[in-house]
């Protein structure tokens, strides 16, 4: 057999060895997953439950929330640069020398040996450096910010996110209970037409397509059964919490979807841009990435600092070997210095100029983002409220599809069961009935997920109470 060029190059090349199989060895020291809440199952849980559970629950708070303790932590320690620094020392030793001295005056084999201890305290405070504490502290400040404004950020972004996976989780329950519906308009079909062929009004081919249509519904049923499983997944996965636990959901109840004659206007928009958590913590970036220029100009400037020190020594010295009288002293002391200190950088080879380079390209950088921010949220802003209008219009519109729908198949129906009409006519108007009642309820959903994705892009979304207002009613929570 010809081995194929490809498998040659691999045979004379050997890389990376895959675990036979293709399968990685099983890591049994990797944590298991957290157990399931311990959640009533006999409960059934309205969106502001399941909004209260995520935000206790999400991983995505508590990430924000130690990223803001952080940023908190790290405000305080560029305000310990204010502070004296103090050092205490103790230093002690033993020393020991053995030698041997011959010549034509002395000789002998002196000995020396001595032990000692200091105990010394160190000072050193940075008095004045020209701003660049108070630079730091500034840009630490808003850095610190920044993190508490993306915290709130973060449980705005889980807010949406549950309410959007829940909207679309009962929207496929609306589904199964629309294709239950239709289900059972088919089976009433399949029934009228199977007594009129008994009487001989009927054909096999009209039995045959009717129950091709109660055959497709029954399909669809359990495809929409098993797409249900997958939004209740993703719920679960939105709230934070496992997938294998099971909540009852609360269904949603018809209200009517109105939008005023109100359109967002530009001070509107403006004053709802800067509500928003991340145009809010870009700006407090930008001013952070400001605060390190002047931090980094700081350091072509001298410094002004004192240090002191002060200091007790004991010790002990003794001499042997030189002669008959041996020699010891003993003694302590106490001593101290204040210095004072001007300290003026001349050359680092350009270390300072890169810094100070390197915080104007980091500042304009945060600008550019900043702007780049306030732009995609008027964006989103108008496309929401767009979005919602057109939510509106189309449920509103499908409303009234539905209703002459469904006159026209109960007419339909019934001139059938007296012997009038044809099944393909009849069939065709069931399916044009399920499509229309499957459009209102996509539209009415839609529009529930529209009012909620207005309201976060406003940066209005803030707790469970106000993703029922945002639904409510959009533009109350808008200046």
């Amino acid at each position: 057999m010809i081995t194929p060029p490809q498998s040659q190059h691999l045979h004379r090349h050997k890389g990376l060895a895959l675990p036979p199989g293709y399968r990685l060895p099983t890591d049994y020291t990797l944590p298991h997953q957290d157990t399931p809440l311990n959640l009533p199952p006999d409960h059934s849980y309205s969106l502001p439950e399941l909004v209260d559970i995520a935000q206790s629950s999400n991983p995505t708070t508590r990430v924000a929330w130690n990223a803001a303790r952080d940023s908190a932590l790290a405000t305080g320690l560029t305000r310990a640069a204010y502070l004296p620094q103090l050092t205490a020392s103790v230093i002690g030793g033993y020393g020991y020398l053995n030698t041997h001295i011959s010549n034509s005056t002395m000789h002998g084999s002196p000995r020396i040996s001595g032990e000692g201890e200091v105990q010394a305290l160190s000072l050193s405070w940075l008095l004045f450096d020209f701003g660049k504490r108070s630079a730091s502290i500034s840009a630490a400040q808003q850095n610190s910010l920044a993190s508490n404004i993306l915290f709130t950020g973060a449980h705005q972004k889980v807010v949406y996110e549950v309410t959007s996976a829940y909207y679309l989780t009962v929207a496929i329950e609306a589904h199964i209970h629309l294709i239950e519906q239709a289900l059972h308009n088919t089976r009433a079909i399949e029934r009228a037409v199977k007594a009129r062929l008994l009487n001989g009004q009927a054909t096999v081919i009209d039995t045959a397509r009717a129950e091709q249509a109660t055959a497709q519904a029954e399909l669809n049923l359990v495809q929409t059964r098993g797409d249900l499983e997958n939004h209740y997944l993703a719920l679960m996965t939105a709230m934070g919490i496992s997938p294998t636990t099971r909540l009852s959901l609360q269904k949603e109840a018809d209200r009517a979807l109105t939008v005023h004659d109100v359109t967002l206007s530009e001070k509107m928009v403006q004053e709802s841009v800067a509500r928003r958590p991340d145009v809010l913590a870009a700006y407090a970036k930008a001013r952070a990435s400001r605060s390190q220029i002047q931090a980094a100009r700081a350091e072509f400037l001298p410094k002004v600092s004192l240090s002191g020190n002060a200091a007790y020594g004991v010790g002990h010295l003794g001499l042997s070997g030189l002669g008959s009288s041996p020699f010891s002293a003993n003694g302590n002391g106490f001593g101290g210095l204040i210095l004072g200190q001007i300290t003026m950088p001349i050359f680092d080879g350009g270390m300072r100029q890169a810094q100070l380079k390197r915080s104007k390209d980091q500042a304009d950088s945060a600008d550019a983002q900043l702007r780049d921010t306030r732009y995609h949220s008027v964006q989103s802003i108008v496309s929401a409220e767009n979005t919602l209008h057109t939510g509106v219009s189309a449920y509103q519109a499908a409303q009234k599809i539905e209703h002459t729908a469904q006159t026209a198949f109960d007419a339909a129906l019934a001139s059938y069961n007296t012997g009038e009409g044809s099944v393909t006519r009849l069939l065709d108007l069931q399916t044009s009935l399920f499509n229309a009642t499957i459009m209102r309820s996509d539209s009415y959903y839609t529009t529930l997920i529209a009012a909620a994705s207005l309201a976060f892009a406003t940066g209005s979304l803030g707790d469970a109470n106000a993703v029922q207002n945002s639904i409510t009613d959009p533009y109350e929570a808008t200046p």
